[in-house]
C-alpha cells in the first residue's frame, strides 16, 4: 500500500477547512475550553505560533486575547482561508505561512501551540519535536491530541469507514457519508443531553464528548463527521506516550508539565521550557 505523506493529509484537511463559511467554527468557549489551563493572562503583550492552523478558526479567536505578534503555519491551501479569515479580524501583527510544521524554523515564540494536528501527522513525535524548538526560553507549549483511551468505539467502528471514505471525492465524503453519521451521532449526543440525570447514562459510550458537543448545532456535527473522515492518516495517542515524548525533552520543565484529560476520548498536555 502506498504511504501516505503529509501533504496528502493537508490537501485533505484543505478541502474541508475551505469549504465552510468565513469565520471561525469553534464558539469562545470552545476555544477556551481546548486552551485551558492557559488564560487570557498567559497570552496578552506576547508572541503566538500555531502549528497547523487550518483555515485560522483558533487564531481568530486568539486575536482577542492581545498577543502582540501571531504567526500561523499550515502545509495544505487551507491558508487560503485562514489568510481571508485573519484580515477580517483586523489584527495588523499577524502571518499565515504555507510550510511544513515539522521543519518549521524560528527564533522563538512565547507560546506555541498544536491543537488537532500531530495525531494526523506520519511522525507525531516529529511534530512535537517542532513544537518545542520553535517554543523559546522560559516559553510555554500546548497540544491536543486524540487519545487512545475513551475512543475504542470509534477505533473500532469509524477507523475502518476512514480508510474507504478517505480515498473518495471530498463531497461524496462531506455529503453522502458525514452528513447521515453526524445526523445519528446529533440524535445519539442530544439524547445522551437530555437523559444525563438518569443512573448509568454516563457509562454510555462517548458520554462525556456526547454532553460537550450536544450543546452545538447539527452543521458542527457535521464538520466534525468529514474532518473525521476526510483524513488519510489518524492515530490515536496514549497518555504514556505523550509522557515519553515530554521525558524526552531535557529543555522541558517536567515539574510545571500536564497531560489532562479532555471529554473523555482526547489529551491535552504541554508546560514551560527551562530558561
Amino acid at each position: 500500500m502506498p504511504q501516505v505523506s503529509d501533504a496528502d493529509t493537508a490537501s485533505a484537511f484543505a478541502a474541508s477547512w475551505n469549504t465552510l463559511p468565513a469565520g471561525s467554527v469553534y464558539t469562545k468557549a470552545q476555544f477556551e475550553d481546548w486552551f485551558s489551563p492557559l488564560t487570557q493572562d498567559d497570552i496578552i503583550g506576547r508572541s503566538v505560533l500555531e502549528l497547523g492552523c487550518g483555515n485560522a478558526s483558533l487564531m481568530v479567536h486568539m486575536v482577542n486575547w492581545h498577543p502582540n505578534k501571531l504567526v500561523g503555519v499550515d502545509l495544505g491551501d487551507s491558508v487560503l482561508s485562514a489568510r481571508r479569515n485573519m484580515q477580517a479580524t483586523g489584527f495588523a501583527q499577524h502571518e499565515i505561512v504555507q510550510g511544513d510544521l515539522t521543519t518549521f524554523g524560528s527564533d522563538g515564540f512565547d507560546l506555541v501551540y498544536c491543537i488537532g494536528v500531530l495525531h494526523h501527522l506520519q511522525n507525531p513525535e516529529a511534530g512535537f519535536d517542532s513544537v518545542i524548538r520553535n517554543t523559546g526560553p522560559g516559553g510555554r507549549f500546548h497540544c491536543w491530541v486524540y487519545a487512545r483511551e475513551g475512543n475504542g468505539i470509534v477505533i473500532a467502528l469509524i477507523e475502518p469507514l476512514r480508510r474507504i471514505a478517505s480515498k473518495l471525492p471530498w463531497w461524496v465524503t462531506k455529503y453522502a457519508i458525514a452528513a447521515p453519521l453526524a445526523a445519528l451521532f446529533y440524535a445519539y449526543a442530544k439524547t445522551i443531553c437530555a437523559l444525563r440525570s438518569f443512573p448509568g447514562i454516563r457509562f454510555t459510550p462517548l458520554y462525556r464528548y456526547s454532553i460537550w458537543i450536544a450543546a452545538r448545532e447539527y452543521a458542527f456535527f457535521h464538520h466534525v463527521a468529514f474532518d473525521q473522515l476526510v483524513t488519510p492518516a489518524t492515530i490515536y495517542v496514549s497518555e504514556a506516550t505523550i509522557w515519553s515524548w515530554l521525558r524526552r525533552h531535557p529543555r522541558v520543565d517536567l515539574t510545571k508539565a500536564y497531560v489532562l484529560m479532555r471529554n473523555g476520548n482526547s489529551w491535552k498536555f504541554g508546560g514551560t521550557l527551562r530558561l
